[in-house]
């Protein structure tokens, strides 16, 4: 099962926005405290569970815990912040992302697969 980081620094942001340029990177924005949000981790650890050859490095953002990279991840990769949200980040641009109820399983294997 491909590892899943937190990161809660701006250092650990930019380390991995970097990352990116050589593997893809896929963030996950969550919020500890809302209901939709705990479904769509649900939905992103069953995609982990279930594509352990996924070539991508993965990363866990607690968007309350850690506003400010959170905010800095909105700013550089030019995506209006919401939760929760997964970004999909190659050569350190944005290339694809879902919010809310669009992050499933299934529309995660059909993008990231």
């Amino acid at each position: 099962m491909p590892q899943l980081k937190e990161i809660q620094t701006i250092d650990e942001w930019n380390a991995a926005l970097d990352g990116s340029a050589n593997r893809p990177l896929v963030v996950f924005k969550h919020s500890t405290t809302c209901p939709v949000s705990a479904n769509a981790f649900n939905e992103f650890n069953n995609f982990l569970k279930n594509n352990a050859d996924s070539d991508a490095d993965f990363i866990l953002v607690k968007v309350i815990e850690s506003r400010p990279v959170s905010n800095q991840i909105a700013e550089d990769v030019a995506v209006k912040h919401e939760s929760p949200q997964i970004i999909m980040v190659k050569n350190k641009e944005k290339y694809w992302s879902a919010t809310h109820w669009s992050i499933t399983e299934a529309h995660m294997s059909a993008v990231m697969n």
